[in-house]
């Protein structure tokens, strides 16, 4: 894969044909594995090799076609496919570290990540540090020569921060500890992460991978080295594995991922560009629109930012209820990277857990809304938010 750009690699990478040669990748709804004798099945718990599975919880080739696929666009050497992003989230962090162990990470995260950092891990000795992702300062200040692992969100859920990973990579790797970023946002089509040296990159597939609000499913990409030793040891033991249904689903989402991707990001440049300015707006965030904090380092690293937007509704929680509620075709859900637009309060929904001085800190204010661009008409996505808009 190669030598292919990432829009072939999501159609034809890692597939494997059966001896009936079908078209359409074929989907192995299994359990477990039969052997032709004792001494193979000996053998193959032994060590198995790369198209021998033992048990679905350990592998499949439905999922194994997936791993290859999704590697191979993140330009990694394997993947582990997860239940969900959380699951390849939680299990990138469990695997990697133990009681006593230091990590460092960006504060403006996704809520449960959040919870898994100081609460799972916290409660099993581990030390967390949290800093402004935005300050290379906080990082230089954060990292020690024990820290064992940095976690990031390269493009921030759901207050759209930029974090220089390329400075946070350097100060890592000069102090030996790993990098796993979170890459949701940025998506894999658009991903720099394992360019500029993340170890580790992880993705909820239910994102922009499904994007068509089916499957849950997660993926862990990196090293072969990590991922057929800590992260499979870990997820083989504790069931995070994804299930063949979810994978084929996901390998088929994947032939449409880099059409439906750069239409959706296309549409969240224009409206960042259409909305900037609006009387019933009092910011508009996008990364790569010329108003964003980090404009100059988001346009350095990546050629778009994404397919999610952010806006602060004039009037707070009221005036963005108004909103959400006027909306005429755009859903109300917290998800994001659908082929549906979808308009998110985080306050009261993905971030509502978090301690008031928390999202004061991380700018997740009453009137903020996500908002994600499906495959609906550009200009009837903007015709949609702006007379929602008016009833405020």
């Amino acid at each position: 894969m190669a030598k292919w750009s990432k829009r072939t690699a999501a159609v034809h990478g890692g597939t494997r044909r059966s001896q009936y040669g079908e078209l359409s990748e074929a989907m192995f709804m299994t359990q477990a594995f039969c052997y032709p004798s004792a001494e193979a099945a000996e053998a193959r718990f032994v060590e198995a090799g790369d198209d021998e599975f033992i048990y679905a919880r350990y592998g499949n080739p439905t999922n194994r076609m997936f791993e290859d696929r999704i590697a191979g666009l993140e330009g990694t050497e394997d993947g582990f496919a997860c239940t969900s992003g959380m699951a390849a989230v939680s299990g990138a962090l469990m695997a990697l570290t133990k009681a006593g162990d230091h990590v460092v990470s960006s504060r403006a995260l996704f809520g449960s990540c959040l919870y898994v950092l100081e609460e799972v891990l916290g409660r099993f000795g581990v030390e967390i540090t949290l800093v402004d992702g935005t300050d290379n300062a906080a990082w230089d200040a954060a990292i020690r020569p024990d820290t064992r692992l940095v976690f990031l969100e390269s493009i921030s859920n759901p207050t759209l921060e930029v974090v220089d990973l390329a400075h946070v990579v350097k100060v890592a790797h000069a102090n030996d500890a790993l990098v796993v970023v979170d890459n949701a946002m940025i998506t894999p089509v658009f991903s720099y992460a394992a360019d500029m040296g993340a170890d580790l990159v992880v993705y909820s597939t239910t994102k922009h991978v499904d994007g068509q609000g089916r499957m849950l499913g997660g993926a862990i990409c990196g090293s072969k080295e990590l991922i057929r030793g800590p992260i499979e040891t870990y997820m083989k033991h504790t069931g995070g594995a994804i299930n063949p249904f979810a994978a084929w689903t996901h390998l088929k989402a994947l032939e449409t991922m880099d059409l439906r991707v750069r239409a959706q990001s296309a549409t969240a440049a224009l409206l960042a560009e259409r909305l900037s300015g609006h009387e019933k707006l009092s910011a508009v965030r996008f990364p790569t629109d010329p108003n964003h904090p980090q404009y100059a380092l988001a346009m350095r690293q990546a050629p778009s930012g994404g397919t999610v937007l952010a806006f602060e509704v004039k009037g707070g929680k009221e005036a963005a209820f108004k909103f959400q509620n006027a909306l005429e075709f755009v859903i109300i859900s917290n998800n994001f990277a659908d082929a549906k637009s979808i308009a998110t309060h985080p306050a009261t929904t993905t971030h509502q857990r978090l301690p008031q001085d928390q999202k004061d800190l991380l700018g997740i204010s009453d009137g903020l809304i996500r908002f994600s661009c499906g495959l609906e008409d550009p200009e009837d996505i903007l015709a949609d938010i702006e007379q929602a808009l008016s009833v405020i």
